[in-house]
């Protein structure tokens, strides 16, 4: 039982690390959405994407031809990620085109807002499924108790959930910080891609850069906000 623990709290460490990659896309993408609407994509999304996830499970673990080669040395899990790495890189193209060319959608019938939300839920739902394509291969590589996989990946969804919404307020309301993490998304994308051509970048070479350039980000917040403060301050004074 202590060793299951243990692959329990490994497994769910893993989840939450990929799981930063999904809060950004998740972020992101609902971030398009009207102010009253995105917490409800946000968690239809990821319900929809959590039983698509543990379908995905199923699948790998009865279908061992994902991950042998299919089309040229491509397995449809390699396929996946291509994909997957195709859409995020034009997703993040296109969204960091939008915000410094201050495009919108302007007014909106219920019926597109509508279809809006749906496109939201669909594009959160496939990208889930991207990102979690390496996570459950790994768990499946670790253990082939479903109940120590279903559990890590239901514990990483409620923690998913619990910071989207802060992390995709917080990155909306601040430009500067919506394209850094935009930024992040392209790399992520490139990264995805290239596991597809089975080209592995170890984890640290994205994930450092991406920690410096968010402190160096925060720091530039830190100074705006004490620089406005500050000649309030003086204003008031005068």
């Amino acid at each position: 039982m202590a060793d299951s623990l243990a692959l329990l709290s490994l497994l769910v460490g893993l989840e939450l690390i990929l799981g930063v990659d999904n809060i950004l896309v998740i972020s992101i993408i609902a971030g398009k959405l009207p102010e009253e609407r995105r917490n409800r994509a946000r968690l239809l999304g990821l319900g929809i994407a959590l039983l698509a996830r543990i379908i995905v499970l199923f699948l790998l673990l009865t279908l061992s031809n994902l991950t042998n080669n299919v089309i040229f040395h491509f397995s449809v899990r390699d396929i996946i990620l291509l994909a997957g790495g195709l859409f995020l890189l034009w997703k993040a193209v296109t969204e960091i085109h939008h915000t410094i060319e201050f495009k919108t959608d302007g007014q909106q019938t219920t019926a597109a807002v509508h279809k809006g939300f749906l496109i939201v839920i669909t594009q959160i739902v496939l990208l889930d499924i991207v990102f979690s394509i390496d996570s459950v291969i790994t768990a499946i590589g670790l253990t082939h108790k479903i109940w120590i996989i279903i559990t890590s990946v239901i514990v990483s969804f409620l923690a998913i959930l619990a910071f989207a919404k802060p992390v995709g307020e917080f990155i909306v309301q601040r430009p500067t910080l919506k394209i850094l993490a935009l930024s992040f998304l392209i790399t992520i994308g490139i990264t995805i891609f290239m596991e597809g051509f089975h080209k592995h970048v170890p984890k640290a070479y994205i994930y450092l850069p991406m920690g410096f350039a968010l402190f160096v980000e925060i720091l530039q917040l830190r100074y705006e906000h004490n620089r406005k403060k500050k000649t309030g301050i003086t204003t008031a004074t005068e």
